[in-house]
């Protein structure tokens, strides 16, 4: 029996190694303009998946509804997966001191950083995984900060019943649409999971952007588009699409996932049905163009076309690419491949 996320999905990406398609990505992707009208999507964008890290916004918008209260890089990282770098980690660990905590109250799963270079750098002072190098310390850090503020307790923070968690469900629900969180699980830290569709992470995306000035969402689309290192690292396609687009979000998620925004209120968001992270650059950038990012005011276009190379090597040199499979000719609001009436 063939999986519901798999069913009308189609290519979101190709790998051509010399002269010939090597392999395709398949997936779902859709995008919206600034008024929420659907004018690009590939296989089935209603299709219910884990959102995962891609959430994190959200997550963050939840969390200073409840009367969390921090400057905009210790809010970025709030929203981050990030690289576990030495910054990072004195963020995170800032956070836990100014809420009167130590790392010992984090619950989220002990893992290396994310950064390679910082990864050998740490294994080779003797440390191993660790709370606070894992890529969701920001955010675990905010969501215990999160119930210091709001009175709430700390123990047990993860629990899906515990009131942070019930916060994140109701913000997901309100601003991811009536197919927010219809389903619960655990995400990789430890975290509870609520589900969406693509449709409805998209929208939910677009709703932080055009958010009035000084709201929780407003405030947290300003800390990730002016801090988009601390999102995510120095080297990572979401750290270089923010940097090319100003005041755009954009957030990765495991297992293929991703969403972004342009200031102007036009979203995206797709899911790589095999979970790949090659396939990402590509059809993100392809995305964002679709979507209206060569036209936002201050956009660096080469970043863009730089954001959506990814080679494919041979022998050490480049010998083809990984692009993206759809294009202007699919932007008709309908799946792609699918006859105008």
């Amino acid at each position: 029996m063939t999986a519901a996320v798999a069913r009308g999905a189609a290519p979101l990406a190709e790998v051509v190694r010399g002269d010939l398609v090597e392999s395709v990505h398949l997936g779902h992707l859709v995008v919206l303009d600034a008024t929420g009208d659907v004018v690009l999507a590939v296989g089935d964008p209603t299709t219910t998946i884990w959102p995962r890290s891609s959430l994190k916004p959200v997550q963050a918008v939840a969390m200073l509804r409840a009367g969390l209260d921090l400057r905009p890089r210790r809010l970025a990282l709030a929203a981050a997966s990030h690289d576990g770098t030495v910054r990072h980690v004195a963020i995170a660990r800032q956070v836990l001191q100014d809420a009167g905590l130590d790392p010992r109250a984090l619950a989220n799963t002990p893992d290396l950083p994310l950064d390679p270079a910082t990864a050998v750098t740490w294994q080779a002072a003797g440390h191993g995984p660790d709370r606070l190098t894992q890529n969701c310390s920001g955010k675990h850090a905010a969501m215990l900060a999160t119930c210091v503020a709001a009175g709430w307790p700390t123990d047990g923070y993860l629990a899906p019943d515990h009131p942070l968690q019930q916060a994140v469900r109701t913000a997901v629900a309100e601003l991811c649409g009536p197919d927010g969180a219809e389903h619960a699980t655990v995400d990789g830290c430890g975290a509870p999971l609520f589900s969406t569709t693509l449709t409805g992470l998209a929208r939910g995306f677009a709703r932080l952007v055009t958010a009035p000035e000084g709201s929780p969402e407003a405030r947290v689309v300003a800390a990730m588009s002016a801090h988009p290192e601390l999102v995510a690292g120095e080297h990572r396609d979401a750290t270089a699409a923010m940097r090319a687009v100003p005041g755009a979000i954009a957030k990765d998620g495991a297992d293929g996932v991703y969403a972004a925004a342009l200031p102007g209120g036009a979203a995206l968001a797709f899911k790589v049905l095999d979970g790949a992270s090659r396939p990402r650059p590509a059809v993100l950038a392809r995305a964002l163009r679709a979507a209206g990012a060569a036209d936002v005011p201050g956009v660096d276009p080469d970043a863009l076309d730089a954001l959506a190379r990814t080679p494919v090597l041979g022998g050490g040199r480049s010998v083809g690419e990984v692009r993206a499979a759809f294009g202007p000719s699919t932007t008709t609001g309908r799946p792609a491949g699918e006859e105008q009436a």
